[in-house]
């Protein structure tokens, strides 16, 4: 005896095949576009991974004076001699000393930033970071000296002994190499992972104060408002790992009394806009401020393991002594 399926015809079956695997696919699509939009950030989205390299210096040179903003042809001109002051030494311009990697392995920007700044401080109006305090230049001349002469790792500098570099700060500036950052939104949090020296730092968006003064952080506790779509960020609760003027090797830094304020905003789809402004009264004579722009990037970070292979700190210890 023929079964009932023996009698629905072939085009039924097929037709039920596929509203099934429609209503599937749909249920599908209602199912994941409700988790979406459980975890969409209520403003801007600042999702993905950005770059910062960077032709504009942190500091205005002296030549340019009162000069705040380039105009596009100027803007060229610096970029063009840029990248020839960047360029591989060559018999006819040498690299004075024993340098580093050669440009094969640098990350120089080739643009100045997106608002044609002609540097990275924007405040105070000459565009130079501000004196540092008596006490804090005592204290860089001690760590220069000790640098010069280095009796263990910790007389090194922060980057040397691969714990902190100025690009995952805060504040985070651009550097000649792995500018690179990836941030990621929750409800709760907002994680910038920054791939030099692979630090993840967490911005606390579900609380409104700061942990115990008794804790301090090498990125300091940071909390987050939305302001509009501009993610506004305080942190507080550094550490005294003694920073931009403890730190004779470069690297950027901080110390336990530093108040840091930050701005994420879009200036368009592809550029974040990043501003910080520093208020450390044991290390610079008056507040100053900072502004960038970071371009988004489709590359990927990868790990930057700082100590594989790292036995320059070693030799320069064994050197010494």
């Amino acid at each position: 005896m023929p079964t009932i399926r023996q009698y629905v015809p072939l085009t039924s079956r097929r037709a039920a095949a596929m509203m099934c695997a429609v209503i599937r696919a749909a249920v599908g699509v209602l199912a994941s576009g409700a988790m979406l939009m459980a975890f969409a950030p209520p403003h801007a989205a600042f999702d993905g991974i950005w770059n910062s390299a960077t032709a504009t210096p942190l500091e205005r040179p002296r030549e340019l004076k009162d000069k705040a903003f380039f105009i596009p042809a100027e803007a060229a001109a610096w970029e063009r001699a840029t990248a020839d002051a960047n360029a591989e030494p060559s018999d006819t311009a040498p690299r004075r000393g024993t340098g580093t990697y050669n440009t094969f392995y640098r990350e120089y920007g080739t643009h100045v930033v997106k608002t044609l700044r002609t540097s990275i401080v924007v405040d105070p109006p000459d565009g130079r970071i501000p004196p540092l305090t008596p006490a804090a230049a005592e204290l860089k001349r001690r760590h220069a000296e000790a640098q010069r002469d280095p009796q263990s790792a910790e007389d090194m500098g922060l980057q040397d002994q691969c714990l902190a570099f100025e690009t995952a700060g805060p504040p985070m500036l651009p550097y000649s190499y792995n500018s690179n950052y990836q941030i990621l939104q929750t409800r709760d949090a907002v994680v910038i992972y920054a791939e030099m020296n692979h630090d993840a730092r967490v911005v606390h968006m579900d609380r409104q104060s700061h942990v115990s003064s008794i804790i301090r952080l090498w990125m300091g506790d940071s909390i987050g408002r939305w302001d509009g779509d501009t993610l506004v960020v305080d942190t507080t609760n550094f550490n005294d790992a003694g920073g931009f003027y403890g730190d004779a090797g470069g690297n950027f830094g901080w110390d336990r009394n530093l108040h840091l304020v930050e701005h994420f905003s879009l200036l368009d789809a592809g550029t974040l806009r990043y501003r910080f402004d520093v208020d450390d009264p044991s290390a610079f004579t008056r507040p100053w401020s900072g502004e960038l722009t970071m371009t988004r990037s489709s590359g990927r970070i990868f790990e930057y393991a700082c100590h594989e292979g790292n036995y320059s700190l070693a030799n320069i210890l064994r050197s010494n002594r």
